[in-house]
């Protein structure tokens, strides 16, 4: 799996970034998942090898505007893109009225089914690929985080299964590879029956906004990469005395090293941190403080940049324009 990361600023855009929106990518590259959809995603979604049409699923953490916001958007410039495939949208169910009278206010017409399905009552969905549950987080209202498990990766030919029962090598074998059904000795074979997992699978926790990072104790173990805010450092919390509901990034790095996490990548950064490091306070504040606490694989997540698991199991950036 990939993720691209389409806003990573916290409750409004900056020059640098947008609000929030992360893409999660399939390993074969064909599709993606959208979790949150703040205002301009679909902006961005212009400087990616992205399509909408390519688009199987999109699941908001929580109801505040800077992780929804693009949703009408988004929506309305799929259906004028020609997609016509369902959409699944999972999202918490005080956001489904405002949704369809958006749609509905605007006129807007989909040439695709839009499906709505409450988070709430959620607890797996899958698509062929990847199976997705939630974890429960905590914020100023109810806020969850998206595991996306891959299912049977890379999948390869059960040779000695198919030899065990008799199944003749050649043209059968092919079709079964490519998971489709065929008929042998008055039997209807499935492929996905003959197939077995060539890799470990993938686990990657996009999480929405979140003040208690130790609720990811039970879903973090084993986990490849951890999506988490880091709205504020602790020098600007002990300033000021209130979170809003945030984590700090040395909250969120303690847990990550005392959970064992391959790859931490802090995102939902306050609009107050600057890029420049002569101005205070500024991103390299972030990264400092999170280092303190954290000895795995550190990532700030960048606007439009794409990140790739690598062999080694540590989160890469790829170059612009490149896919796995």
């Amino acid at each position: 799996m990939d993720l691209l990361f389409l806003g990573t600023s916290a409750g409004v855009p900056t020059k640098a970034r947008n609000v929030s929106a992360t893409a999660v990518i399939e390993a074969s590259g064909s599709h993606w998942y959208l979790v949150d959809c703040g205002e301009g995603t679909q902006h961005q979604l212009l400087h990616t090898p992205l399509s909408i049409r390519d688009l199987r699923g999109v699941f908001i953490t929580h109801v505040h505007g800077d992780h929804c916001f693009g949703l009408p958007g988004l929506l309305a410039s799929a259906g004028m893109s020609g997609r016509s495939e369902p959409l699944d949208l999972v999202l918490p169910a005080a956001l489904h009225d405002w949704v369809r009278l958006s749609l509905a206010a605007s006129d807007t017409f989909l040439p695709f089914e839009l499906r709505l399905l409450a988070v709430e009552e959620m607890t797996k969905w899958s698509s062929d690929m990847l199976e997705v549950s939630t974890v429960q987080l905590s914020h100023r209202v109810p806020s969850v985080g998206y595991v996306f498990t891959e299912l049977n990766p890379e999948p390869r030919l059960d040779v000695q299964r198919l030899d065990v029962e008799g199944i003749p090598r050649g043209p059968l074998w092919g079709e079964l590879a490519k998971g489709h059904a065929v008929e042998h000795a008055g039997l209807v074979l499935h492929g996905r029956d003959y197939l077995r997992a060539s890799r470990p699978a993938r686990r990657v926790i996009v999480c929405g906004d979140n003040d208690s990072p130790e609720l990811l104790a039970k879903v973090a173990k084993d986990v490849d990469v951890l999506v988490h805010e880091a709205t504020f450092t602790q020098a600007i919390v002990e300033r000021s005395g209130v979170t809003f509901g945030h984590s700090t990034a040395a909250a969120v790095a303690q847990f990550a090293e005392a959970a064992g996490v391959r790859n931490l990548v802090l995102t939902h950064f306050s609009a107050r941190y600057q890029r420049d490091p002569r101005r205070s306070p500024c991103i390299e504040d972030v990264h400092r403080e999170a280092l303190a606490h954290y000895s795995g694989h550190l990532t700030l997540a960048q606007d439009l940049q794409r990140y790739h698991i690598g062999r080694d199991g540590c989160l890469v950036p790829m170059a612009c324009g490149t896919q796995h």
